[in-house]
C-alpha cells in the first residue's frame, strides 16, 4: 500500500522539496494573491487568511496526500508547492498539482519539481499513473509537464469560464511503464 503519511525531503540541484507547513504561509499567500496564479490555477474567489493557515497547519497530518514545498535553493526562499493528490488506492493512481509564484518562474525549478514528486511517487509509492489537467492558456506549464514525462491523453472543453470565456482543460498522465527509473533527478 501507498504510504503517504510518510513526508520526505526531495532535493534536486535547482530546488528542494519538503513537507509545507504554516512557515510557508507567508509565501504561499503572497503567490496565491498574484493574478497570473489566481487565472493559471483557475482559483475564482479568496481564501480567508485564517482557514488557509489552518489548512496549511494540517498538510503534515495527511495520510492520502502529499503536499510538499518547493523551495529554490540559490535562496532558500519558499517559490510554490507540488502535491500528489485524490489517491485511488484500487488503481495505485492519483493527480499532481503544481503552484509556482511570480519568484518562482522561468528557471526551471517547476519542471525539476515536478520530476522529483512524479518520480518519488512512482519510484518510492509504487504508482503507476500519476494524471493532471492544465489549462489550456497555459501551454508554459504543458512544456515542462511534457519535459517531465506527461503525455496529453485529451481535453475537457470549456472546462473553466474565466473572465467570461470558455477554457479548455488539457489532461496529461505519465505511466509507471514509460517512466525510466531512477530520473527523479
Amino acid at each position: 500500500m501507498t504510504d503517504f503519511a510518510y513526508k520526505p525531503t526531495l532535493t534536486g540541484e535547482l530546488v528542494v522539496l519538503r513537507v509545507l507547513d504554516e512557515q510557508d504561509f507567508p509565501a504561499m499567500k503572497a503567490a496565491m494573491d498574484d493574478p497570473e496564479v489566481a487565472r493559471l490555477t483557475g482559483s475564482h474567489g479568496a481564501i480567508s487568511d485564517e482557514k488557509a493557515l489552518e489548512w496549511m497547519r494540517t498538510r503534515k497530518d495527511q495520510p492520502d496526500r502529499l503536499d510538499l514545498a518547493i523551495v529554490d535553493k540559490a535562496t532558500g526562499q519558499t517559490v510554490g508547492e507540488a502535491v500528489l493528490n485524490e489517491y485511488d488506492e484500487d488503481n495505485q493512481a492519483c493527480n499532481f498539482r503544481i503552484l509556482i509564484g511570480p519568484s518562482g518562474r522561468n528557471r526551471g525549478l517547476g519542471t525539476e519539481a515536478t520530476k522529483l514528486i512524479v518520480g518519488y511517487g512512482i519510484e518510492k509509492l509504487g504508482l503507476h499513473r500519476i494524471s493532471l489537467g492544465v489549462y489550456a492558456f497555459n501551454p508554459r506549464a504543458q512544456r515542462a509537464y511534457e519535459k517531465a514525462g506527461f503525455v496529453v491523453e485529451g481535453r475537457l472543453r470549456d472546462d473553466l469560464l474565466w473572465e467570461g470565456e470558455w477554457v479548455d482543460s488539457i489532461v496529461m498522465s505519465v505511466l509507471a511503464t514509460e517512466w525510466p527509473v531512477g530520473s527523479a533527478v
